[in-house]
């Protein structure tokens, strides 16, 4: 008998009624069912309350728990915060997963990720990639990269989301997560024909002092300066953006004069500075 693991899915939502059914109604039509569904309504102000007790009613794995919370939408540890407010809702689980209010699942994407990790129990996170609407056609977002799992997409077994204690209540957790998966010997999967639909894309929603956040999280990461600058500049380049890239740097110089608090111990910021080294190093 084909073995199965239990999916238990949280998902953050803020003011998103208008187009959660649609996540929920992906994830509710999957070949393999998950074991439970969350979604954390964030001090929503719409009818986001009244989409989910409807669900709540007609699905019993379907559960909601309300939060109150900043309306201030900055990236990182508001959503960390209501992620991890859902955690005791889901119950016995074998793969936590984080996932984003505003996506479409094809029906297949849970079967596809218990494939991998049954393939291979050393993999800690595994993920498809995200596609955004461009002119009617659905295109993978220039944010897609094989060897990052987007923030919105997350999906973790137990033991190696134990293993790094959680996620981070920061901007940067979803690099922060990865990094420290591989300090502790576990592997991610980036599978890049799981394309999912990504409704609203993040960036349009941040708040304006974000980009300063990027640029401490570096700092946070305990990257130095010159990884902090080719970081930077790469992250840039990839948003076709220059001002970018002295905001970045900005909010770098601005958390170390700050003394603002690691993300990271001394020992894992020496293992994360050698792996960013390695792969820059490998493209040369």
């Amino acid at each position: 008998m084909k073995e199965h693991l239990r999916f238990g899915i949280i998902i953050p939502a803020h003011n998103e009624g208008d187009i959660l059914a649609q996540t929920l109604d992906s994830l509710l039509g999957q070949t393999l069912p998950a074991h439970s569904i969350v979604v954390i309504d964030d001090n929503s102000t719409d009818h986001t309350a009244t989409v989910l007790a409807d669900y709540c009613r007609r699905f019993p794995q379907v559960k909601t728990l309300y939060r109150s919370s900043s309306v201030q939408r900055l990236p990182g540890a508001k959503i960390v915060q209501a992620f991890n407010a859902g955690l005791p809702l889901v119950g016995q689980v074998d793969i936590i997963c984080k996932y984003d209010a505003d996506l479409i699942f094809p029906p297949n994407y849970l079967e596809t990720l218990q494939t991998y990790y049954l393939q291979n129990p050393q993999l800690g996170m595994c993920g498809g990639v995200c596609s955004i609407e461009k002119d009617g056609k659905w295109l993978k977002e220039n944010l897609t990269n094989k060897n990052h799992l987007r923030g919105a997409l997350k999906s973790y077994r137990k033991e190696c989301f134990e293993a790094i204690g959680g996620l981070k209540e920061a901007m940067g957790w979803d690099t922060v997560d990865e990094l420290l998966a591989q300090y502790h010997g576990w592997e991610l999967l980036v599978v890049e024909d799981l394309v999912v639909k990504h409704l609203r894309p993040t960036a349009s929603r941040y708040n304006p002092q974000a980009q300063y956040m990027q640029g401490g999280m570096f700092y946070r990461l305990r990257y130095g300066g010159v990884l902090s600058f080719l970081a930077s500049a790469k992250l840039a380049y990839k948003k076709r953006s220059l001002r970018l890239f002295w905001d970045y740097m900005k909010g770098y110089f601005k958390a170390k004069k700050e003394k603002q608090p690691f993300l990271v111990t001394p020992e894992e910021g020496k293992w994360i500075r050698a792996y960013r080294w390695r792969h820059i190093k490998r493209k040369f």
